[in-house]
């Protein structure tokens, strides 16, 4: 991929900056509306984005209607507005207010998780609102080492940056992944993995997701078969009803252990992505269909985009 040059980077981060302040800084009725619009434009201004999502839809659910497509889809722009939103306001989400923002549901697996010692990794995908969920953490207590990839747009990467760490979080880039969240786990800290999108290279199994071969990480697993972390599932999803997120842990991820290390990883992996899967079946306008999922193949089989 050809270098960004800096003045596309300063004339994107100049451009975005008022949207950034009006969104940190309007009363927060008038904030939810400007999210909501930037959804829609984005969502009108992006159709290679809106061919993958369909692309997507029409692999993972073969009998959906073009009508509950476009729904869906329509749905994920609406969800990125939400993530932006909180993004934008984290300054402004503290302990005395976090809770019109997110509550949560089954967080005695969290805790029964931590009191093993061997820490806890945090299993989680671009599935609600998952920025909010690791800033929430935080702000209860509970500090996270979230790891992450460095964003194209040095400007934008250092603003995100900042604001994933006011809570109390730190971050792991995942070229560091595997010293520092060994470390983080030795110490009894919680790791939060985002491992939904596609991943190539020797960290990668595939997987069956959504009935495709899907190539996954495996970095997660590798690291809890070594040290017997437990495996936690967490989605922050978006409650129409209650108009604010639930964050929402499942029991740990049961993992085996036959003593044949490769085919162990392989099931385990598979394991982790079924449990991604069932929560994107229960709000799939939630999760991020605008990503190429089936990218990578396995040999001799065709492109699927």
């Amino acid at each position: 991929m050809a270098r960004r040059g800096a003045l596309r980077n300063g004339t994107e981060y100049v451009a975005a900056w008022p949207i950034l302040q009006a969104l940190q800084w309007l009363p927060q009725p008038l904030a939810r509306g400007l999210a909501a619009g930037l959804g829609r434009l984005a969502h009108a201004v992006t159709p290679q984005w809106r061919r993958i999502a369909d692309r997507n839809l029409r692999l993972a659910f073969p009998g959906m209607s073009p009508s509950r497509r476009r729904e869906v889809v329509s749905g994920v722009y609406q969800n990125l507005g939400r993530v932006l939103l909180s993004v934008a306001r984290m300054p402004r989400i503290d302990q005395g207010n976090v809770g019109e923002w997110l509550d949560y549901e089954g967080y005695e697996h969290y805790e029964e998780a931590t009191r093993l010692g061997r820490g806890v990794l945090y299993l989680t995908a671009h599935l609600g609102n998952w920025e909010l969920s690791a800033h929430a953490h935080g702000l209860h207590g509970h500090p996270l080492h979230v790891v992450v990839r460095a964003l194209d747009n040095p400007y934008f990467d250092r603003f995100l940056e900042r604001r994933r760490v006011c809570s109390g979080n730190r971050l792991i880039y995942k070229q560091e992944f595997a010293r520092r969240a060994l470390k983080a786990v030795g110490e009894n800290e919680a790791v939060g993995v985002l491992v939904d999108q596609n991943t190539a290279g020797e960290d990668s199994v595939f997987v069956e997701f959504f009935g495709h071969r899907a190539s996954a990480t495996s970095g997660i697993v590798r690291l809890a078969m070594r040290t017997k972390t437990p495996v936690v599932p967490g989605f922050a999803f978006w409650n129409e009803k209650l108009r604010k997120h639930s964050l929402r842990f499942s029991p740990p991820v049961p993992m085996v252990d036959t003593g044949n290390k490769e085919a162990d990883l392989a099931e385990n992996t598979q394991r982790c992505q079924k449990v991604i899967e069932e929560a994107i079946r229960e709000y799939p306008e939630q999760w991020l269909w605008i990503h190429r999922r089936w990218k990578t193949r396995p040999p001799g089989e065709p492109d699927m985009y």
